[in-house]
Formats: C-alpha cells, structure tokens, sequence
C-alpha cells in the first residue's frame, strides 16, 4: 500500500484543540476524508473519521488495522501539515 496524496486543511482556532482535516488517498484508487488532525497533551495525533452510533458513542468508520499502517498515514499526514503551516506563516509574513 501506498499514499499517493495528502491534502490538509489548517484550523485556525486557538481555542480548539483541533488543528486540521485531511484527506488521504491510497494507490491512487482509493481516498479517505475527514481524518482529524488534533493537539493532544504529548502532540499532535489523528482521529479516524467516525459516526455517532448512540449519544455520546462514536464508531471509526475506516481506520488502520496495524501499527505500521497507522504510522504510514500519521507521518505522511503530520508531514504536509507541517508543510502547509509553514506556507501559511511565509504568506503572512509576505503580506506585511
């Protein structure tokens, strides 16, 4: 398996835990949305998408089945988030 693209979203929102959205696609065939990139207590981390099952409960809708996998998405995801934060920042500077 392979990601051929990633594409994030940064929020903005200080008072928020989350930090951007993005999308992954696999092999070229196949994308997932929607994974959550949030600012947990040791850094950032990914939440799956996931549907409310009952108030209060929510279930992953796709999800990496082993820690290599996970891993593979996560750095590709952390990577271009960190990308697109450091081109939001130069264009903010470029503005001035």
């Amino acid at each position: 398996m392979k990601i051929t693209n990633v594409r994030v979203n940064i929020v903005n929102n200080e008072n928020s835990k989350m930090r951007g959205f993005a999308s992954v696609t696999i092999d070229g065939v196949f994308v997932v949305h929607d994974i959550r990139i949030l600012e947990g207590n040791n850094g950032l981390f990914l939440a799956m998408p996931s549907k409310q099952v009952a108030p209060g409960e929510y279930r992953d809708i796709a999800h990496p089945i082993n820690s290599e996998t996970r891993e593979l998405f996560t750095n590709a995801i952390l990577d271009e988030y960190k990308k697109e934060l450091e081109n939001s920042e130069n264009s903010k500077e470029e503005d001035k």
